[in-house]
């Protein structure tokens, strides 16, 4: 069998390290246009920032690797511009030389991955604009930084990729200007969550312009002023693009190769596109969602190297099927790390699924230990009590609890189910009750009725609506004189048995304090005195106010 793969970085290496291992007969060939394979793209900003002295270290395998481990012939800097998929050949064209070839196989795979959006903006090709995507990228930025000394830069566009800049390049003592066309952050968390983030790097001396579109770079082939559509002009140095990816398709479309409604290859669980003997794997190729089915596109290193190594094994007589993904993703800046897993709040309401949503703000560990909040925001379906998905926001231990709720959510696990798991505990890692159960316990009272929640947005939906409601501060007077809800009364819980005779036991009554925990305790004590309409605000007074400041 000849095997030929395009693309050398996660999935098409993946593919011919697996295909080898089952197969020692099989004639393995992969074609790169680039310079370098098998990278890490996700280290690139640690590079530019020089956390990552070396591009060695993100490069740590080359042709020759392959070539003396696996008997894989690597040929970078060969550009393949067409296929006959009847007649199974490929036209190839050498970069170094400009001499063109013809060669055949027997099995192609499509691994072509992505590229960075470059916006059709004027001035985008000066020598002082960076898109961020490859080794080529990371050391023209790293040159330019490491020899012009720039002190301001701006970058466009705020998902992760761009944040970490933000962070490194600050570290590095550049000032940072972030422009991000939505009014928020990281796009695909939700903005509640996703205003945590930009509180955090607000306080560490970023600046940020949400809400904004780039129209102009000005400067005699080097750009030195931004202008927006708003009007606004931001004086800089360098200018950084991080406006996303899209997948390589061009190839794929011209052999005819179906395209997915994502915009990414069509292809099945055995990553078999429509054209017998061809396949697609990693940022080129299309995944679909454990949660829902639907086709999604999720561009990262990990589901890449799953899906090569799926099509490496069954192009070799393998029964490995691509079982979908979560879109899970995980990132840190300044310190704080930002995960999430599944659906969010507003794409599971898109899709008409009717949901419990819960902000769970919990040490790590016991605070006599060190332990640091994080807030977990879980999604869950009323219908089926299934967990649909959940982002957390905190300093320690948020890989560890993603992960867990990742794998729940993969066994389609209810929410009474996360209480029962047999969690590791020990001081120096965990509370007795971990972060993960407590959003179990609670998801599953509020859907029980016994402990119902209220989002801060839909409190204040009501609460702007006029809708006669009871709304209860709990805590102490000098907490409440500083912030409170808007309307809300001050009522702290141990005089709340008293109080709770004058109140009306019929009507919506919202009960609140910091973080939640409180809440609930005042929740119980008027449950248990016959109040039939009983609210707990989620995540508290702290959620609260973060929704009026960043808004909606």
């Amino acid at each position: 069998m000849k095997l030929v793969i395009i693309g050398s970085v996660a999935a098409g290496t993946s593919v011919a390290a697996k295909a080898r291992r089952n197969n020692e007969e099989a004639e393995i060939t992969i074609y790169d246009r680039d310079y370098d394979i098998s990278y890490s793209g996700c280290g690139i900003p640690y590079y530019v920032g020089g956390e990552v002295e070396s591009r060695d270290d993100l490069t740590p395998r080359d042709a020759a690797f392959f070539k003396k481990r696996y008997n894989i012939d690597v040929l970078t800097r060969h550009h393949v511009t067409s296929v006959d998929p009847e007649a199974k050949t490929l036209t190839v064209e050498n970069l170094e030389t400009n001499e063109t070839f013809t060669d055949t196989y027997d099995v192609l795979v499509l691994a072509t991955g992505a590229t960075s959006v470059v916006p059709p903006i004027p001035g985008v090709q000066a020598d002082n604009v960076f898109p961020i995507r490859n080794i080529q990228n990371a050391e023209a930025t790293r040159t330019f930084v490491d020899t012009t000394n720039p002190k301001h830069a701006t970058i466009i566009g705020a998902g992760f990729i761009g944040l970490e800049m933000a962070e490194q390049l600050k570290l590095r003592g550049i000032d940072v200007t972030i422009i991000e066309r939505v009014q928020q952050v990281m796009p695909p968390l939700d903005k509640d969550m996703a205003c945590r983030v930009e509180d955090h790097l607000e306080k560490n001396g970023i600046e940020l312009m949400l809400g904004e579109t780039v129209t102009e770079l000005t400067g005699d082939g080097h750009v030195e002023r931004i202008v927006t559509e708003s009007g606004k002009t931001i004086d800089t140095d360098m200018v950084i693009l991080s406006v996303g990816v899209r997948p390589n398709v061009e190839l794929a479309m011209s052999m005819g190769v179906k395209i997915g409604e994502t915009g990414a290859i069509a292809v099945n669980e055995r990553m078999e596109t429509n054209l017998p003997g061809v396949y697609a794997a990693g940022d080129v190729a299309e995944s679909f969602s454990i949660v829902t089915g639907k086709p999604i596109w999720r561009p990262l290193g990990s589901t890449a190297n799953k899906m090569g190594r799926t099509a490496g094994d069954v192009i070799t007589g393998g029964d490995l099927e691509h079982r979908g993904i979560l879109g899970t993703g995980i990132f840190k800046v300044f310190g704080l790390a930002v995960a999430q897993t599944g659906l969010s709040e507003k794409e599971a309401r898109e899709l008409g699924y009717e949901v419990e949503v819960l902000h769970n703000t919990k040490p790590d560990k016991p605070e006599y230990m060190g332990g640091k909040e994080m807030t977990i925001k879980a999604v869950a379906d009323r219908a089926t009590r299934r967990l649909l998905g959940v982002q957390i926001v905190g300093f320690e231990g948020i890989d560890k609890r993603i992960d867990v709720f990742v794998t729940a959510i993969t066994f389609k696990a209810k929410v009474d189910d996360l209480f029962h798991l047999d969690l590791a505990y020990a001081p120096p890692f965990s509370t007795t009750k971990d972060p993960v159960m407590y959003t179990g316990m609670a998801l599953a009272n509020s859907m029980n009725q016994s402990a119902r929640l209220i989002t801060p947005a839909e409190l204040q939906k009501r609460i702007d609506a006029g809708e006669d409601m009871q709304i209860i501060d709990t805590r102490a007077a000098k907490q409440y004189e500083v912030t409170c809800v808007d309307c809300a009364v001050n009522v702290p819980l141990g005089k709340l048995r008293e109080a709770a005779q004058d109140l009306d036991k019929q009507k919506p009554t919202v009960v609140y304090c910091n973080k939640g925990v409180t809440g609930n305790a005042a929740q119980n004590v008027l449950r248990n005195l016959g109040f039939t309409d009983v609210y707990n605000l989620s995540g508290g007074n702290k959620n609260y106010q973060l929704f009026k400041k960043y808004g909606n």
